[in-house]
């Protein structure tokens, strides 16, 4: 499948509507105890939007991973609800971008261009694993920031989940920069948000509301599984 340009620019044109959409829901203030969290996703699809049109090399995998988790939040919605026409339009749109994305014809104006393999000495195996590594932590960035965002009755419950978005955010740009401290912030932010998830569960009992975090703790830690091994071959190796 061709049509680059045209492809690129519908995928862009998804998230630039999501960006828009979330964004007058959060200045309407429809559900003003969820305000500051549709602001957040609003900046999500805004990045995703921006990086898309900037061309960053990054920003395929990041935009298919916004993707994914749209596809994802739809899949869940529909499980708990039906086939309700809002959810089948919010999966099919995210799906499409996702679509639109996929494949080695849409990789050469992003993750495909040479300067950034040469700057970071990067051959296709290293190229292949940080891509997937940030498609997952691209779905599990928005899951994270809606759990940090949702109302709790607990002050420190708040805090913690805070501070696994900053981990989260931070590690991905961490991840991209291929800086070690991105796979630590990443493990960080997976193991805060699982430790919450299970602190929920013995207290209130498992809730549909604990999918999706527990499923981002577990792409967070699928992101940096493959970083793992070879960091501790480094520290295990005396100098």
């Amino acid at each position: 499948m061709k049509f680059v340009g045209e492809r690129r620019a519908l995928a862009a044109a998804i998230m630039a509507f999501y960006f828009l959409l979330y964004g007058v829901i959060a200045v309407s203030q429809l559900v003003p105890e969820l305000t500051k969290a549709f602001v957040g996703i609003a900046g999500v699809y805004g990045l995703a939007f921006f990086a898309l049109v900037a061309g960053y090399f990054w920003a395929r995998w990041y935009a298919v991973g916004v993707g994914l988790y749209g596809v994802l939040t739809a899949a869940v919605g529909m499980w708990q609800l039906g086939a309700e026409p809002v959810l089948l339009f919010i999966g099919g749109t995210h799906l499409a971008a996702t679509v639109f994305l996929w494949g080695q014809t849409m990789s050469e104006p992003y993750d495909g261009q040479s300067a950034w393999r040469e700057r970071y000495h990067m051959d296709e195996s290293a190229v292949q694993r940080l891509g997937r590594a940030v498609i997952r932590a691209g779905i599990s960035l928005p899951l994270i920031l809606l759990y940090a965002f949702a109302p709790k009755p607990d002050s420190s419950a708040t805090f913690v989940s805070l501070a696994a978005l900053v981990l989260a955010v931070a590690g991905l740009r961490g991840l991209i920069q291929l800086k070690t401290w991105g796979v630590l912030a990443l493990g960080a932010a997976g193991a805060l948000t699982l430790s919450l998830v299970g602190a929920d569960a013995v207290s209130h009992g498992l809730t549909p509301m604990m999918l999706r975090p527990a499923i981002a703790s577990g792409l967070l830690f699928a992101a940096i599984s493959p970083y793992l091994g070879s960091m501790v071959r480094f520290i295990a190796v005396p100098r």
